[in-house]
C-alpha cells in the first residue's frame, strides 16, 4: 500500500520547498489526507530520443456522424435523397425530409448526372421540409446562412425557400426563377432569431425536379468554400497536431472492393475509394457508411487534405488493400482489381504532390489548389485480421508506390489488437519485409495502460518504427484521461521507437453514437471537450523536442494474491454448465454444484435467462450480453475451478470467471469469443477490461468440454479437456506515477511531466542534475475526481495554469491526487 501520512498542512521552510501562486483553483484531490514520496531525477547532460514534430496528430473517421451532421458544415441532411436501405434498414430515399403535396423521389435518365442516381419530382404547389440533424437546423440571429439547390423546370417555377420552426419565421423566404434544364440556383438567409430546431422548406409554384438542396452557414472554418463546422475545426486546431490521418478505419477496409458504376450496379456498400469523393459535390458518389449510416462524400479527400494544410498537419492517408477487416475478414482474390486499386493509389499521390499539369494534379488545381499537398506518408488496409493475405498484398502496393514515389514512407499495420497470434504474425512479416512503419491499434482499460507504460522500451530500434494510430482507453471519465496521459510519459519516453500517435476516435455527434469513447463531443448547437481531449492538448502543445533522461521512484506495491469468488456467463450465446466444482490448495471443497437441485448458490446480474435444465443450469437467451452468475467469496484464493460446459446456440462460446470481486472486477476465460474466432483471458478491472493472453480457436456446439482453472497466488494456469490451455502470471503493477522529462530547443525549457493516477497526492522532491534553471517555473493542471466526466454545460476537467516559485536545481513539489501537471522551467 501506498506510504500515506495524515495532512493537517504539510510545509517546510522556503529553502527547500518550492511555492505555487495560482491563477485559478487547483481541484482539491480526492482523500486529501493521504500522501505518498516520491523523488524524480533528472540527467540534463545525458540526450535521449529526438522527438518529431509530428509526434502527435489526430484520426478522423466518419463514426458517431462525424463527418455529415458533424465537421462538415452542411446543415440539410439528405440533401440529394440517395439515402437507401443500404444505408440503414430504416431508411428511404426521403429520410429527413417531409412533404407537403406530391413529390415522388424518381432514378431515371432525367436525374443530374449518372453518378447523382436519385432526384425529387416536386408536384405543382408542393413543398418539401427538410429536419436537418438533431433537434434540428441550428441558426444563429444576426448569422447568414448560404442556400442552393439544383433544379430544373422545362416550363418554369417559382421556388420559394425559407427557414422555420414551431415558433415561426426565422429568415426572411427567398424565392429563385427556374426555367429550363438542370443548373443551380443560390440565396442567402440572415437569420432574425436564434434556434436549434429549425427546418428547412423549398416549395415549388409549378412541378420540378430538385437535387442537391443544400444550406451552409456562412461562415465556415477560415471561411472555405464546402467548408467546415467552425467550432469543432476549431478544437481540432487547437491541439496542433502534427499529422491528420484520414479517413479509416473500418471505413477503407470493409465492404466491396468494386467501384460506383454501371459495371458494379452501382454498388452501394464500399470501401472507402478517394477517387468517389472529388470533383464538385453533385458529381460526386455516395456510399453505405459501415457505422451504419449515409455517407455523402461531401467532406472528401480534398478537403481533408486542404484541412491539414490549414491547421499545419501532415496528411496522411489509408487506402483499402483488398483484404477486409472489422470482422469481414475476406480477401479478394482479383488480379485486375487489385492492379486498379493500386493504380488509384498512385494517382492518389499525384492528386496530392504533382504538378497542376499533370493528370491528377490539374484536378486538384481545377478544384482550387494549384500548389501540392506534400504528401509523405500513407497508409495502405487497416486492422486486417487476415495477416498473411494482408502482407501479400501491401508488399504489391508498397513496391509500386516506392518504384515510382521512393520517398513516400508507407506504413503497415499489426491488426486490432496489442497482442495474440494474429499480432505476432503481422509484425514478423513487417520485420522481416523491412517494412518502413507499423500501424498498432488497442483500445483497452485504464488498468491495462497504466501496466504497460513500458510497452515500448523492448521494441526492436533497428526494426520498423511505430504509428501508434488508434488507443483509448474505454472511457471519456478523468480516470481514463489520467491512465492515458500515464501511458503517453512511455511512448515519449521511446520517441526513437514511436514515431506517431493519435487518440481514436476524435467526433462524437450525441444523438447519433456507434463507438465510445470519444475525443470531443459535440451536437447542433454546441461541442465540448472530453477529460481525454485535455490531456491529449496538454502533451500535444507541450511536446518537446528531445527526451532528458529521468527516473522516478515507484508506488509502493503489496498486491497479494488473486482473490475472488467464481463465476459462469455467455455473450450472445446459449450454453449449459454442469459440474461446478471450486477446491482450494489443501485440497478442502469450498463449492460444489451439480444443479441437481436449484441455483441458490448462485447470485445474478439481472442480463440473461438462466434456469435449471436436465441437471445443468443454463442460459438460452442467444441475444443476451454478459449474463454473469456468481457464487462464492470475494476472498477466496488458491484454489482450482473445474467447470463442465456445453454450447446450444449462438454465436459464441463460454465465459468462466475466477478472482470475481464484483461486476466490475473480475477475470475471465472467453472461450469461442469474437464470434468464435479466438480464446482470451480478459481482465475487468473497475468495468474496464484488458486482453491478458489470446489464441485462436472456436467452440463447437453440442459438444461437452472440461474446463480446469488453477489459481496459485498470482500464477493461474488453465486447461481445456485435461490439455494444458496455457498460463499467465498477473504480477505487473499498475504504477499511478509516471513522469517524462523533455527539452524545448526554441525556448531551452525543460518540460517536466508527471502523472499522478490515484487519490493520494505524491511529494516529490525534484533533482534537475545540476541544471541551471530560473527560480520560477509555469505550471498547468489537470485534476478532477477520478470519474469526473465533462459535459456540455459542465466541464470539470480543465486546465489550470499558475506560478512555481522557488524552483532550483533541487525542489520539492507536491503533485495532487488525481492529476497530470506539466512544470515549464527556464534554464539560465
Amino acid at each position: 500500500m501506498p506510504s500515506t501520512a495524515a495532512r493537517t498542512r504539510w510545509r517546510l521552510g522556503l529553502a527547500t520547498t518550492a511555492l505555487l501562486t495560482a491563477t485559478a483553483l487547483v481541484p482539491a484531490p480526492a482523500h486529501a489526507e493521504d500522501v505518498t514520496d516520491y523523488a524524480i531525477t533528472v540527467d540534463p547532460s545525458a540526450q535521449g530520443a529526438a522527438i518529431d514534430d509530428t509526434m502527435y496528430g489526430v484520426f478522423f473517421e466518419d463514426i458517431n456522424r462525424a463527418a455529415d451532421g458533424g465537421l462538415y458544415a452542411e446543415l440539410v441532411q439528405n440533401r440529394s435523397f440517395e439515402y437507401s436501405t443500404a444505408d440503414n434498414g430504416s431508411y428511404t430515399p426521403l429520410t429527413s425530409w417531409a412533404v407537403g403535396g406530391t413529390a415522388e423521389v424518381v432514378n431515371d435518365s432525367g436525374r443530374l448526372n449518372e453518378r447523382n442516381r436519385n432526384y425529387l419530382s416536386l408536384g405543382a404547389g408542393s413543398s418539401v421540409t427538410n429536419a436537418g440533424y438533431n433537434t434540428g437546423i441550428r441558426v444563429e440571429q444576426g448569422k447568414r446562412y448560404d442556400f442552393s439547390v439544383w433544379a430544373r423546370a422545362e416550363s418554369g417555377t417559382t421556388l420559394t425557400a425559407s427557414l422555420k420552426d414551431a415558433a415561426g419565421t426565422l429568415a426572411t423566404a427567398r424565392q429563385v426563377a427556374v426555367k429550363g434544364g438542370w443548373a443551380k440556383y443560390k440565396a442567402t438567409f440572415t437569420a432574425t432569431r436564434t434556434s436549434n430546431r429549425g427546418r428547412l422548406a423549398v416549395a415549388s409554384s409549378s412541378a420540378a425536379a430538385l437535387d442537391e438542396v443544400s444550406l451552409f452557414p456562412h461562415e465556415t472554418y477560415k471561411n472555405q468554400p464546402n467548408g467546415l463546422r467552425k467550432d469543432l475545426a476549431e478544437k481540432i486546431a487547437a491541439l496542433k497536431p502534427g499529422f491528420v490521418r484520414f479517413p479509416g478505419g473500418c471505413l477503407v477496409n470493409t465492404g466491396s472492393m468494386e467501384d460506383y458504376s454501371e459495371a458494379s450496379n452501382w454498388q452501394r456498400k464500399r470501401s472507402y475509394q478517394w477517387k468517389d469523393t472529388i470533383g464538385p459535390v453533385e458529381q460526386r458518389a455516395t456510399n453505405a457508411n459501415v457505422w451504419g449510416y449515409n455517407q455523402s462524400y461531401g467532406l472528401g479527400y480534398y478537403e481533408y487534405f486542404r484541412f491539414s494544410e490549414d491547421i499545419g498537419a501532415m496528411p496522411l492517408p489509408v487506402v483499402p488493400a483488398l483484404v477486409t477487416g472489422c470482422g469481414q475478414n475476406k480477401a479478394t482474390d482479383d488480379e485486375a482489381l487489385l492492379r486498379r486499386h493500386i493504380q488509384d493509389t498512385l494517382d492518389l499521390i499525384e492528386f496530392a504532390n504533382g504538378p497542376a499539369t499533370s493528370k491528377w494534379g490539374k484536378v486538384r488545381a481545377q478544384m482550387g489548389h494549384p500548389k501540392p499537398f506534400h504528401l509523405t506518408h500513407l497508409g495502405v488496409g487497416n486492422e486486417e485480421n487476415l495477416p498473411k493475405e494482408f502482407f501479400a498484398r501491401f508488399e504489391r502496393f508498397r513496391t509500386a508506390i516506392k518504384a515510382k514515389y521512393p520517398d513516400i514512407t508507407v506504413i503497415s499495420n499489426s491488426g486490432p489488437d496489442d497482442a495474440g497470434t494474429t499480432f505476432d504474425t503481422a509484425w514478423q512479416l513487417n520485420r522481416e519485409g523491412k517494412v518502413d512503419m507499423v500501424d498498432e491499434h488497442y483500445y483497452n482499460s485504464p488498468n491495462w495502460f497504466l501496466q504497460n507504460n513500458d510497452r515500448y522500451d523492448s521494441y526492436d530500434r533497428g526494426g520498423p518504427k511505430v504509428f501508434l494510430g488508434e488507443y483509448a482507453s474505454q472511457g471519456n471519465a478523468w480516470k481514463n484521461g489520467l491512465a492515458e496521459a500515464a501511458f503517453m510519459t512511455g511512448l515519449e519516453r521511446n520517441a526513437d521507437v514511436v514515431k506517431l500517435a493519435s487518440y481514436a476516435p476524435l467526433l462524437a455527434n450525441e444523438d447519433y453514437v456507434q463507438w465510445r469513447p470519444d475525443m470531443i463531443w459535440f451536437n447542433n448547437r454546441a461541442s465540448w471537450n472530453s477529460a481525454n481531449y485535455e490531456v491529449q492538448k496538454l502533451f500535444m502543445t507541450n511536446v518537446g523536442d528531445r527526451v532528458v533522461p529521468s527516473k522516478a521512484t515507484t508506488t509502493p506495491n503489496v498486491s497479494g494474491p488473486i482473490t475472488g469468488a467464481v463465476g459462469l456467463s455467455t455473450w450472445a450465446t446459449s450454453a449449459a454448465y454442469d459440474d461446478v466444482k471450486v477446491t482450494s490448495a489443501d485440497g478442502s471443497t469450498l463449492l460444489s454444484d451439480d444443479f441437481s437441485g436449484d441455483a441458490s448458490k448462485w447470485t445474478g446480474s439481472g442480463r440473461g435467462s438462466w434456469s435449471i435444465q436436465d441437471g445443468a443450469y443454463v442460459q438460452t437467451d442467444t441475444a443476451a450480453e454478459n449474463t454473469m452468475v456468481t457464487a462464492g467469496d470475494p476472498a477466496w484464493k488458491d484454489y482450482d475451478l473445474h467447470v463442465k460446459a456445453t454450447k446450444k446456440s449462438g454465436k459464441e462460446g463460454f465465459l468462466v470467471a475466477f478472482g470475481v470481486k464484483d461486476t466490475g472486477n473480475y477475470y475471465w476465460w472467453n472461450l469461442g469469443g469474437w464470434n468464435n474466432t479466438q480464446s482470451a483471458i480478459e481482465q475487468a478491472v473497475d468495468g474496464g477490461k484488458g486482453t491478458l493472453m489470446t489464441k485462436p480457436g472456436s467452440i463447437e456446439a453440442g459438444r461437452a468440454y472440461d474446463i480446469d482453472i488453477k489459481v496459485r497466488g498470482r500464477q493461474v494456469t488453465l486447461f481445456l479437456d485435461g490439455k494444458e490451455w496455457g498460463s499467465f502470471k498477473d504480477d505487473k503493477p499498475a504504477e499511478p506515477f509516471r513522469q517524462v522529462v523533455t527539452k524545448d530547443a526554441k525556448t531551452g525549457d525543460l518540460i517536466v511531466k508527471v502523472v499522478n493516477a490515484q487519490s493520494a497526492e505524491a511529494r516529490t522532491a525534484v533533482d534537475l542534475g545540476g541544471a541551471k534553471v530560473a527560480s520560477t517555473a509555469r505550471v498547468t493542471t489537470l485534476a478532477a475526481d477520478e470519474d469526473a466526466v465533462n459535459t456540455e454545460t459542465d466541464t470539470p476537467v480543465t486546465p489550470v495554469t499558475s506560478t512555481l516559485r522557488g524552483v532550483a536545481t533541487k525542489f520539492t513539489y507536491t503533485f495532487p491526487g488525481n492529476s497530470v501537471t506539466f512544470l515549464r522551467i527556464k534554464q539560465r
